[in-house]
């Protein structure tokens, strides 16, 4: 008496299309995602990869710690840098994050 009665519908059709539409949000967040962060990230990675391959003895470098020196020995993983006349450090080729103009180290 107070409950009407509830009457099946059947499908119009319209089922894939609204469930398209209704994906298409999460695609084109993904789509944003990828061109605002993911594709600028590879291409610095890249960018930084290339730097530090092309590294040579007597470069300039500044380290992701602030210390800047002269690259005297070059290895696989390793750098020799000569941050002061007599004074030579080790350290990883990852962590050089510029090459430094020529001259700059006086």
């Amino acid at each position: 008496m107070f409950i009407s009665s509830a009457f099946a519908q059947t499908a119009a059709g319209g089922d894939v299309q609204s469930s398209m539409m209704s994906m298409l949000p999460l695609v084109l967040m993904f789509v944003v995602l990828y061109f605002v962060m993911i594709r600028p990230q590879m291409k610095r990675q890249k960018e930084h990869r290339a730097m530090i391959e092309a590294i040579t003895k007597g470069d300039e470098v500044a380290t992701s710690g602030g210390v800047i020196g002269k690259v005297t020995k070059l290895g696989d993983a390793y750098i020799g840098l000569e941050i002061a006349s007599g004074v030579e450090v080790q350290i990883q080729r990852a962590s050089i994050v510029q090459v430094l103009p020529k001259g700059t180290i006086k």
